[in-house]
Formats: C-alpha cells, sequence, structure tokens
C-alpha cells in the first residue's frame, strides 16, 4: 500500500499532500534510540519534510529542513529528496520532558522556540541552493511550517503533524498533511476549508482509528470534490555511500588530511543520519593527492 497521496480540488484551487509516516518515524526511533519526546520532534521534522518533497517538481531537486531553537534537544535536522523520501537527525536524543498539562509530549520545550526554521532547497537546475530563514512561533514543528510557507513563500498553508508513542517508547502512528491555497481562492472557499479543518481529529487520532491520508484529504477538502493526482511509497532512507564519504574526505585538501594522518593514520567516519561506520587508511587517501596540492 502507497503511504503518501497527493490531490487536488476540482477547480484546481486547492492542493493536498498527506502521509503515513508510522514506518519512517520507527526507523528513525530505532537508529537514534530517541526519548518519547525527541522520537515526537524528529518524526514531525521527518513528516513535514516528506510532505514538502513530494510538493517539489524535479527529481533532482531536495529540501533540508533545520530547527535551532535553543532548547536542550539541541538542532534537529531532517532531508528529503523530490519523493519523499527522508532522513534527520537530533543533537540530543535522549532528552525528555515532563508532559504538558494536556498530557501531550512537549516538543516545543525540548526544541525550543528561541531561535529559526532553516529552509534549505536544493534545486538542480541551480548553482546556489536557496535558503529561507523564519523566527520559531512555536517550536512545535507543524506551525513552523506554515508560518515559513505564509512569510517565505507567501501560500496560505495548513500543516499538521503528529506522532503518538507508546508508554514502552514504540511508535504507534505517525503521519501529517499539508495543504495549500492557490491564487485565486475565493473567501467562501476559505471559509469552508477552515470549517473542514476544524471539525478534523488531529492526526493521531485518525491514523490510531485505521484513517488513511486519503481519508485525511477527504475530511480536509469535503465539498471540493478532490481528485487523487498520485499515490506513492516514502521512507526513511540514507544516500550515504563509502564512495560519497572518500570524496569529502580528500575535498578536505592535502595539508588537512596529512594533520588528521599525523594524529591517527586510521580515519573513522560515521554517518549522522544512519550511523554507518566508513573506515579509511589516510596514508592511502593522501597518496591519492598531488605532493603540490593546498
Amino acid at each position: 500500500m502507497s503511504n503518501l497521496i497527493r490531490g487536488i480540488s476540482e477547480n484546481g484551487g486547492v492542493v493536498f499532500c498527506g502521509v503515513d509516516s508510522t514506518e519512517i518515524v520507527r526507523k528513525a526511533e530505532k537508529l537514534h534510540t530517541t526519548s518519547a519526546t525527541c522520537s515526537a520532534a524528529l518524526g514531525r521534522l521527518l513528516t513535514g519534510v516528506s510532505l514538502m518533497g513530494a510538493m517539489l517538481k524535479d527529481d533532482g531537486d531536495s529540501i533540508t529542513l533545520r530547527v535551532s531553537g535553543g532548547g536542550p534537544a539541541g538542532v534537529v535536522i531532517a532531508c528529503t529528496d523530490a519523493h519523499g523520501n527522508v532522513k534527520g537527525c537530533i543533537d540530543h536524543p535522549l532528552v525528555e520532558l515532563p508532559a504538558k498539562e494536556n498530557g501531550h509530549l512537549d516538543v516545543g520545550g525540548a526544541v525550543g522556540k528561541d531561535g529559526v526554521l532553516t529552509v534549505i532547497r536544493d534545486n538542480k537546475l541551480q548553482k546556489e541552493p536557496t535558503v529561507g530563514q523564519v523566527p520559531l512561533v512555536s517550536g512545535e514543528i507543524a506551525e513552523d511550517i506554515t508560518s515559513y510557507y505564509a512569510y517565505s513563500e507567501q501560500i496560505p498553508t495548513v500543516c499538521a503533524l503528529g506522532v503518538l508513542v507508546d508508554k514502552d517508547l514504540s511508535i504507534v502512528c505517525a503521519g501529517g498533511y499539508l495543504l495549500q491555497l492557490l491564487p485565486g481562492a475565493t473567501d467562501a472557499e476559505i471559509t469552508r476549508l477552515e470549517q473542514n479543518i476544524a471539525a478534523m481529529p488531529s492526526v493521531t487520532e485518525m491514523l490510531h482509528a485505521g484513517k488513511t491520508p486519503q481519508d485525511m484529504m477527504e475530511l480536509a477538502m469535503a465539498g471540493f470534490d478532490p481528485q487523487i493526482l498520485d499515490t506513492r511509497e516514502v521512507q526513511y532512507q540514507c544516500d550515504c555511500s563509502e564512495e560519497r564519504t572518500k570524496n569529502m574526505l580528500l575535498s578536505l585538501g592535502r595539508k588537512e588530511l596529512e594533520k588528521l594522518r599525523d594524529e591517527d593514520p586510521r580515519c573513522e567516519v560515521v554517518c549522522h543520519f544512519c550511523h554507518t561506520k566508513y573506515e579509511f587508511d589516510l596514508n592511502e587517501l593522501l597518496a591519492e593527492t598531488a605532493p603540490d596540492e593546498k
């Protein structure tokens, strides 16, 4: 079964993207051994960036989200390709905070809100990535993504994200949706959408009850005759490799490699996103560089 769906209203004025990211967040929890609150923080960001990636037009494009809010969990990063496949990491994955008064995990407290959401869009047709940045609204992720679209791209957007964590720290369910208004939407259409969304249960309530991303779309876009554009499978997928890691080391230059070699000729590089370890002999790498190379 596909776990991500994209749709559009009959008149083309509203676009929707929804995902069941449960397996993505389960893999992230296993890789990073996150606490409940950090599972929710990283899981929400991975879900949000997957939705944003699925909205990209060109296969070679990618997006990186970086949340730096000054909270005890540190910086949270999530990356997506143009298909919605993601990877991510969090500085301090074991941070745990007491639940909020409503019983929900205190993601905003762990992430902090004294900082910024940075959005890096890498377009294969441009030499340099496009970087956008907005102040954090709450550190709860969904509101911050909504704010980014409103201020940086001037696109009216609704973003809803959720991660439900069990008492044993396992991920019960996770997912979200992104709904955007295209130019020309009428006041009546906007009011109808607001009413639809206000009447919807939370993302985790819907998923826990067995609802699918298509069910979310039909609830959010009731009265708009939504049509499915496409469905796809998305997953947690790291694109690191020995070759890419080797090229990264070579890019440091001969002088820097010599400094590292003098400390220890054996070099181990660990991927932040999937914790794969790559080992290199720095003398062998130096043999591949020109003697006068800087």
